[in-house]
């Protein structure tokens, strides 16, 4: 954790303990939440969506504001297959391939210049193959094939050895000595939701493991966050209500801000955004800053 990220976390958790609880609901005009519409807004989650569930966390960090048995949200192992580099755009790599007959001018490879060789070998075993269907052959061509083609004798084929030959086609698990290795490892994530009483909304909380289950680094996690958010929206912070080391953490300085722009969208359509779909929108828009991890698996729904 960063001092000036470790200056404002303290002074944050001091004036959250100044903070009075908000009592009163201000969902529609503020785009807040108080800690019973944060519970209801769980209790939501957790029925749609099973992998959410409610935990308790280290009783000494317990928030007399919340009920003991639904103190923050949890899922755990949440996958993660890419790195948000991966996602990245870059103009000079693309190209527009048309080819004939096709009248709607071709289609844009976005990485047709990569300097991924297995992209582009990929790429030409694709265009090998047919797309059209083989022409029907006569029974009389047919028959001269079969007859043409003399069976294998099995057990001359074993007495050569042929069977004990290196199979030039087959891959080592081991990989190429030297060879470096381009795949990307799966990660998994546990995410926890909690209430802050400060800002009156939702807050995201991160933690990854590699694909041998162990902790990220906080460089390798922020390799899973938006650049553009990275170390600014996204910080490493001490959780509420676990103790440990630091996890990373969606600010929550502009939840409601954005939340509050909803309302009034969905107000203008004539409908009205109820409190209990909270967080179902709060971790769709939060998907930005964090792209990769796949933890969105909530259906769309009607408001």
């Amino acid at each position: 954790m960063s001092l000036v990220n470790s200056i404002k976390s303290t002074a944050l958790g001091i004036a959250e303990m100044f903070t009075p609880v908000l009592k009163e609901s201000k969902f529609k005009e503020t785009g807040v939440l108080t800690p019973e519409e944060f519970v209801a807004a769980g209790d939501f989650l957790v029925h749609h969506c099973p992998t959410w569930q409610w935990a308790v966390g280290d009783p000494s960090k317990k928030k007399s504001y919340l009920p003991a048995d639904k103190q923050f949200l949890i899922t755990k192992n949440v996958p993660c297959y890419k790195r948000c580099k991966q996602m990245e755009y870059d103009p000079e790599q693309e190209k527009v391939i048309e080819e004939e007959g096709d009248a709607d001018g071709g289609w844009v490879d976005t990485h047709h210049y990569t300097a991924d060789s297995s992209v582009t070998e990929l790429k030409e075993g694709v265009d090998a193959l047919s797309m059209h269907k083989a022409e029907p052959k006569g029974d009389e061509q047919a028959e001269d094939e079969e007859e043409d083609d003399e069976p294998i004798d099995m057990e001359a084929f074993e007495e050569s050895g042929a069977l004990e030959a290196a199979d030039n086609l087959a891959v080592d698990p081991r990989g190429s000595p030297g060879e470096e290795d381009t795949v990307v490892q799966t990660r998994t994530y546990d995410m926890n939701i909690t209430y802050d009483k400060y800002y009156q909304t939702p807050r995201l909380w991160l933690y990854g493991y590699d694909e041998k289950r162990k902790p990220l680094s906080v460089q390798h996690m922020y390799e899973d966050i938006s650049q553009d958010h990275a170390k600014k929206t996204v910080t490493m912070e001490a959780h509420p209500h676990i103790s440990g080391p630091p996890m990373a953490s969606i600010h929550p300085c502009r939840h409601a801000e954005v939340m509050k722009k909803l309302i009034e969208m969905v107000a203008e359509g004539g409908k009205d955004l109820e409190v209990h779909h909270y967080l179902l929108i709060f971790l769709k828009f939060v998907q930005a800053v964090i792209p990769t991890i796949e933890y969105d698996y909530t259906r769309h729904f009607t408001i």
